[in-house]
This record gives structure tokens, sequence and C-alpha cells, in this order.
């Protein structure tokens, strides 16, 4: 009863705050303390949830513009706040005059339907019921496209049963709408709890996962499909949990933009992180957490996630399976398995895949990553790429014309995709292999190949850089010391990032401008790079750590194949050879015997449909054999 009081007290002035404070993006950092008591959790979690809903609603009455009306994300903020509300119906019918296409349309409209039920006008339902049945919508190409997509057709279908397909833009009934949209999100599931997900530890687009399933959790009619929404928020947050240093995502990414590469707190996942979490600030604007926070408070994150976000003081390494898009042509398999690869310390964090395709775009294969006291503006990273840019390439994955793939990928708002000194994407020609808190890195790029060269990151945040004689280049990045081993000649270039221009209604439109961090660049068609990270507090002085690292016994050749053999800092014999499994110890690697999970807190076989999460004494299994969460706090 006195946290229920408590609980409600917080609220209520947590909600008085949050109308009159800064937003949460231009504040203070938030403080690193794990908040013990469950029901100050919920309050503050509520906080920011409100925060977020409140920010949106008043958007429009800050705008300088008096000719800007309100959006559809503004329209589903007032609504929640129950403001406005004949604005409101006047608007959407309005909006609903000129109906979008595809999950970025469908999703927003949603949450306005949903929301409006009891508060829009009956001409204004009326025009949203309408737009359903005239304007054809896209399904869209990619995973997260399709998981809005069927979420919404699913929730649109159960808020108007019984209806022939003459009056949906599909031709089907309710009913086939129902089924076909459940079918995929079950199969959809089946697959990221078997053999991973494909967009795996996403920046940006965890936005495009977590809205449809809160949506499903808080207004699907059949308790099947909201307790399954709410199984793949705990599934999702938990990889979260188990990938952040302080709410930063680490590690690779699936898809990643330009800027949030190098800027990781700059991206859609430091948003829930803040939101969940409460440990680091969120992305400007909030971006896609404005559709979130419409229906957050009926999500409680278990505390056995929030504990592994900001309750960890080992270092661990953490293997997941993980799964490429889908390739349509130029390979044996359909979705390739991806092998991950995590090593979280307290100051630093290194992570990789195995290397080769996942998304021929946006993908990030492997990096370096450290703590910094607020990560707003800083670039605290390291990695190398090859910067493949190819029409086959783009071919695997997409059902396009092959003239036209690559020219089109800038106009579509991903412009470094055709740029040789870019920073973004995967190869065919890079293998990595991870051992702690060592990354080898090797290429083996073919005559003729577009951008034949390797680009390395170093920030501007680093100091005390240091090209060495012994080839080693050395640097410190927070309370992380670096040796960045690069195996052919190089060069530096500045680093140019991109900055976003107004579209005026017209395609996506670009500058670039010098960020202060620089690129090595090496242009050799054989080549590798040797990383290894450390923590400062590990040596007396960074003196220390170079003659350490000058002492590990160190060998390569390029020619005719790419091989390093090297002891690594952490005692590790490892023998890389490009196109053959990594040798530790004397042993290959064998990558048959990855499992979903396995780490100190997420374990899952692959396989399974179920996941173990655990922190301490608290153990939390999701099962999707069963349909079954449950929670045990085990004993000392």
């Amino acid at each position: 009863m006195k946290s229920q009081l408590f609980l409600i007290l917080s609220l209520a002035t947590l909600i008085a705050i949050s109308a009159r404070a800064q937003p949460s993006y231009e504040g203070p950092h938030p403080e690193l303390t794990v908040v013990e008591d469950a029901a100050q959790r919920r309050a503050e979690y509520l906080q920011r949830v409100n925060e977020v809903i409140t920010w949106r609603a008043g958007l429009i009455d800050r705008d300088p513009d008096p000719t800007k009306k309100l959006d559809i994300a503004t329209i589903s903020a007032k609504l929640v706040l129950k403001q406005d509300i004949d604005q409101c119906s006047e608007r959407v019918i309005e909006l609903m005059k000129e109906p979008g296409t595809g999950p970025f349309w469908m999703f927003p409209t949603v949450g306005v339907a949903f929301i409006g039920r009891d508060l829009l006008s009956p001409e204004a339902q009326a025009s949203i019921r309408e737009a359903w049945r005239t304007a054809f919508q896209l399904r869209g190409d990619t995973e997260n496209h399709f998981a809005m997509y069927y979420t919404a057709l699913y929730l649109m279908s159960e808020l108007y049963p019984n209806e022939p397909g003459n009056s949906w833009y599909t031709g089907k009934s309710s009913e086939e709408n129902l089924a076909e949209s459940r079918e995929y999100l079950i199969d959809w599931m089946d697959l990221m709890t078997t053999v991973g997900q494909g967009e795996f530890n996403p920046t940006h687009y965890i936005g495009e996962y977590a809205v449809p399933m809160i949506f499903l959790t808080s207004w699907a009619k059949d308790p099947e499909m909201r307790l399954r929404g709410k199984m793949a928020l705990d599934w999702i947050f938990a990889g979260l949990a188990a990938n952040t240093i302080n709410g930063v995502l680490r590690g690779p990414n699936a898809r990643v933009g330009d800027n949030s590469v190098v800027e990781r707190w700059n991206c859609l996942a430091s948003v829930f992180s803040w939101l969940n979490f409460g440990n680091c600030p969120p992305q400007k604007g909030y971006s896609f957490g404005n559709y979130y926070a419409l229906a957050a408070s009926n999500y409680e994150l278990p505390e056995v996630i929030y504990r592994i976000a900001t309750d960890r003081k080992d270092s661990f390494v953490q293997r997941d399976l993980k799964r490429s898009r889908h390739r349509w042509r130029y390979s044996d398999v359909g979705k390739a398995p991806i092998y991950k690869t995590t090593y979280m310390a307290k100051d630093y964090a290194v992570g990789s895949y195995q290397g080769g395709m996942a998304d021929p775009i946006q993908t990030h294969v492997w990096d370096v990553t450290w703590a910094v006291p607020d990560p707003r503006g800083i670039h605290p990273t390291m990695f190398s790429v090859h910067p493949y840019s190819a029409s086959k390439g783009m071919q695997m994955y997409f059902n396009v014309r092959p003239d036209t793939m690559v020219k089109a990928v800038a106009a579509e708002g991903k412009p470094s995709y055709d740029e040789p000194d870019k920073l973004v994407g995967c190869s065919p020609y890079e293998q990595v292999f991870q051992d702690l808190d060592t990354i080898v890195a090797l290429y083996d790029i073919p005559q003729g190949v577009r951008f034949p060269q390797i680009n390395g990151f170093f920030s501007k945040d680093l100091v005390n850089l240091t090209e060495d004689e012994s080839g080693w280049i050395f640097a410190q990045g927070g309370e992380t010391y670096l040796a960045y081993y690069p195996l052919a000649d190089y060069e530096w270039i500045p680093h140019l990032g991109y900055r976003n221009l107004p579209r005026n209604g017209g395609p996506y439109r670009f500058e670039r401008y010098d960020t202060g961090s620089k690129v090595l660049t090496s242009p050799h068609l054989k080549n590798g790079t040797i990383v290894q990270a450390a923590a400062a507090s590990e040596f007396k002085s960074f003196s220390e750590f170079q003659a350490a690292i000058r002492a590990l016994p160190l060998e390569f050749t390029l020619d005719p194949t790419p091989t390093v053999t090297m002891r690594t800092l952490r005692g590790k014999n490892i023998v890389c050879t490009y196109g053959e499994a990594p040798i530790v110890d004397g042993e290959p690697l064998d990558y048959t015997k990855w499992k979903l999970f396995e780490g100190p807190y997420l374990n899952a076989e692959k396989g399974s449909r179920k996941l173990t999460i655990t922190h301490g004494r608290l153990k939390r299994i999701l099962d999707f054999n069963t349909l079954t969460v449950s929670d045990t706090v085990m004993a000392e």
C-alpha cells in the first residue's frame, strides 16, 4: 500500500515537473546509479514517458512557423493528453484525404485510430476507415517494414471485424487480413527465437520493432497476441541491455547510419535506454520514441533486464547467433548465419561478427568503443572497413533492376554507399576474428573491385595518438588504451560527416563537413587491421602499455593470402588466415557450436524458442513454445 501511494504521489510530482522542464536530450547526463526501489523505478519510467508525450504535444505550439499544421505524431500525443480534441478531429479528416502508403504511414495511423476510438469525432474515425479502404499500402522489403506492416494490418482488422474484402485495400476480408498478419508475425517471432534476428543489435531500427510490439501488447484483442507482443519486447530489450555500457549501444550492427556509426550515442537505441534504464540521454527529438511513448505505460520492464543494463561489475563475453538479410540470388543460402561476439568491460567494449555480407548497405562489422562521462558529440570508437560498393551486392538482396540500385541508394537517404571514404557497410572480402579484446580483420580484395582500399576510423577525441616505429599506432580513448596495427602502408585523410539539408518536398539532400576526426586509408588489395584494447587501470602508465604491446610476438604475411600469427595481450596464441577458420591455442574455431545466446546474462540454444535471462539471483524465462513467462529468485 505504501509503495502504491509513493507511486501515485511521485507520478503527480514528476508529471508536473516534466511539463515545464527542459527536454532530457538537452539536460544533464543522468545519474549512473541503480534505483533499488521498484515503485520509484516505475514512477521515473512513467515520468520519462510523459516527458516525450508532453514534449510532442507542445511541439506545434513552440514552432515559430504559423503555417505549420498538426501531424500524426502530435495529434496522437494530444489525444493521449485529451487536448484540443476538436482540432485533432478536423486535422485527421484533412490528413486522410491524401493518405500515404507503406508501414511508416500505417502504424502512426493505427496509433491515432486506437487512441482516438472514444475521442475523435465519428467523421474523423470514418475518414481513417475509408483511407484503409482506398489507399493501397506497399508492404516494403525489409524485416522492420514487415513487422510494422503486419502489426498495423492485424490491429486494424481486429478494430473493424467481419467486414468484406471490398472494404479493405487488400481486397481481403477482415478475417483473411487477420489470418495473414497473424501467420507472418508468428513466423517472424519463430525466426527471431530460433536462428536470430536479421536486423540485429539495431541502432535506429529498434524503434521499428518496439513500436509495433507495444501496440500489439496494448491493443490486440487476442490475448495470445498481446502476450506475444510483451514477450517480444522483453526479448528485444534484454538484448539492448546486454549490449550497452551506460545506455550506449556497443558492437556490430546489421544497419547503422553514417553519423551514428561514429557518434555511437546518437541513435534511437539511446532513447530506449533512457526510457527503460534511465542511464543515458535520449537522442534529440526522441525520434520513434514519440510513437512508443503513446502506449508505453502498458509495458513494465522486468527487473532482471534493468539490472543487466545498470548493475554490472565484471567483464564478460556474450556470443549470439543472428542471420543475414534474405538473399535472393548469388548465394547457396537464403539467410546466412551471423556469429556475433561482444566483450564488455567497465570502460570499453569490443564487438564483431565474422565478416562477409549481412545487409548490403548499412552493416557495421566490428569496433572498439569506450565509455565517456557524456557521449553527446563524442566519437568514442575505432574500427576499419572495406568500402564495398557493387551492383552485384545489391542484386543479392534486392529485386530491382541492376542499373538503378546503386544510384537509388543515395537518393533514399543513405548518401555514403558509393563513396570511397565511407565508414558504413560490409564487404564479401573481409574476414574478422575476435578473442576477448583483440580484433584481427583481414581483407583479400580482387583486382578490379570498386574502391580497393581500407578505411580506418580515428576519433577526434583520442589523446596521445602515436605512430610508433614498431608499426603500431597507439592512442587513448577515455580510460581505454588502444593499439592499432595496419598491415599495409597508409595515409591520413579528414573524416567528412553528413549533415541533412532541407528537402522541400524533394529527395534527400546532404552536405559534407569536416568532423575533426580522421581516416587512415590504405590503398592495398591484400590488407588487414589488428586492434588490441585494454583498460588504462591495468598499467602504471601509457608507456607501459606500449611496451607490453611491442613485446607481443607478431608475424604476418599478405601474399599470397593475408595471415596473422600473434599472441594477444591476454596470452592467447592465434592464427588468422583469410578464407580459413581462425585457430586459438591450436584449436580451430567451430562456428557450428554457436548458440543462439551464450553469456552470463542471456542464454538460449539454437532452435529453442526459449531465452533464459539471469542477473544475480533473478531469473526470467521467455518460452515461445508454450507462450509462458516464468520468474524465479534463485537460492543463494
